[in-house]
């Protein structure tokens, strides 16, 4: 890789994560490069690495709207399955035990306060016990991560995760029940359809002015 897109990528960092992570999570990608974006919102992922055989670089991709300390936590669990695929290739489990054994030994550096506030420190050390498909799944680890989420004229920003089953929500100008949780995402029935769908726990709503069917 290009001295260009190490400037690059270390510019993107240094804007979405905390500083005194940037090293070392540009270490990371020095270590063994691969094409990185940063995405628009999604409803069904936080982030993403999708092994390609075909390709000699892969390619991972983070939402934008994370807040730095998620930004990080998702950047690692991404260059975990990064590293994960390319020691065992395509036949291991996305979030097996070699999965979690990378995941793990690649965030032991980022694990102090001096990353991580010590309100994040405590349950986030205890999630990399036994990491899950996704930080959202550890409800201890999300409720924390929520608190550094970005407001909106000084307004919390409401997720689908938090809110009970059966309470009517708008999201992307349709609207939605919750049904049951499934695993790190939520089914849920669209209102005007009656058709069901899996949306991530992350996903930004917006309450209804109906509450509850």
């Amino acid at each position: 890789m290009k001295s260009s897109a190490t400037a690059k990528l270390a510019q993107i960092l240094m804007a979405k994560m905390p500083e005194t992570a940037v090293s070392y999570c540009l270490k990371l990608w020095k270590e063994s490069p691969f094409h990185f974006t940063v995405s628009k919102s999604r409803l069904s992922k936080l982030g993403d690495f999708r092994f390609r055989a075909d390709q000699s670089v892969q390619t991972i991709t983070i939402n934008h709207n994370l807040n730095p300390y998620q930004f990080l936590i998702t950047y690692i669990h991404e260059v975990a399955h990064h590293r994960a695929f390319k020691a065992h290739g395509t036949r291991i489990k996305p979030h097996g035990r070699e999965w979690k054994s990378m995941f793990r030994n690649l965030m032991i550096p980022v694990l102090t306060d001096e990353v991580f506030p010590k309100d994040l420190l405590i349950p986030l050390k205890r999630h990399m016990d036994n990491p899950k498909a996704s930080s959202s799944a550890d409800f201890w680890l999300n409720r924390e991560l929520r608190k550094y989420d970005p407001t909106r004229n000084g307004i919390k920003a409401t997720y689908l995760n938090e809110i009970t089953i059966g309470t009517v929500f708008e999201l992307r100008g349709r609207k939605f029940k919750k049904v049951q949780p499934r695993r790190t995402r939520i089914l849920c029935e669209e209102i005007i359809s009656g058709r069901h769908y899996l949306i991530s726990g992350n996903a930004e709503i917006t309450l209804s002015h109906h509450g509850k069917d």
